[in-house]
């Protein structure tokens, strides 16, 4: 079901009458309310015009972006991290990653900040692999996946976070990690997205992007309220 359905509380049917417009409809934001505010989102709710002259409610989670890494070693592994997830009650693996959270960094800057910390790893050449819209029926979250090689090891600073400090490094062959995905036993969004694409690109069927791509869905609303 998705926004309209919940809203009109109907399937469809409380469209009966209004004319398709097929795309060219400007979906117009006519109010706008705060509903909550955090450290690392915020939920608003829009009043929107719709086609057919209706207009409709729909709520929005504000995030900050991220960003992951599938780092991969000269010997076709890629680093993985077993990490508590508090929202679904278990660990998952997943690759390094983290929010953008500091105003004015540049996403691959975070990334490499991210390998450093979260796995003791600096990495040579960098590309980009794919942009996630993790949810786009209610947030604007989005996660910017890229490709490191040429990985050397540096210090690992002292874990900041809780969960941080009880997260589990391992090298998986890259082969495996695919077959975890399709497994089911890796489900994190960019994780997947980012180890097929990985795969895809070591097997020669696409070339990855430069790092500076532009990311049209880059969210902004929530990095905006913290002056970023």
């Amino acid at each position: 079901m998705n926004q309209s359905e919940a809203n009109t509380g109907s399937s469809g049917d409380g469209n009966i009458g209004v004319r398709r417009t097929n795309g060219g409809h400007q979906f117009e934001v006519l109010a706008s309310t705060d509903l909550y505010v955090g450290n690392i989102l915020a939920l608003r709710a829009d009043e929107v015009a719709m086609p057919g002259e209706r207009r409709a409610r729909r709520e929005v989670v504000e995030h900050p972006g991220a960003v992951a890494v599938v780092a991969l070693d000269d010997a076709g592994r890629v680093v993985l991290i077993h990490q508590y997830r508090y929202p679904l009650g278990r660990r998952l693996w997943e690759l390094p990653a983290g929010l953008l959270d500091v105003p004015g960094e540049d996403p691959l800057r975070t990334a490499q900040r991210e390998l450093v910390e979260e796995v003791g790893l600096q990495a040579r050449d960098w590309s980009l692999l794919v942009d996630v819209a993790s949810s786009p029926g209610f947030t604007d979250q989005g996660e910017r996946v890229f490709l490191a090689r040429g990985l050397s090891e540096v210090p690992r600073p002292e874990p900041v976070g809780d969960e941080e400090a009880d997260l589990v490094i391992d090298r998986v062959e890259l082969d495996a990690a695919v077959r975890m995905v399709f497994a089911g036993e890796v489900v994190n969004a960019p994780a997947v997205s980012g180890l097929l694409a990985a795969q895809a690109v070591v097997d020669g069927r696409v070339q990855e992007r430069p790092t500076d791509a532009a990311w049209p869905d880059r969210p902004r609303s929530f990095p905006a309220r913290k002056g970023g």
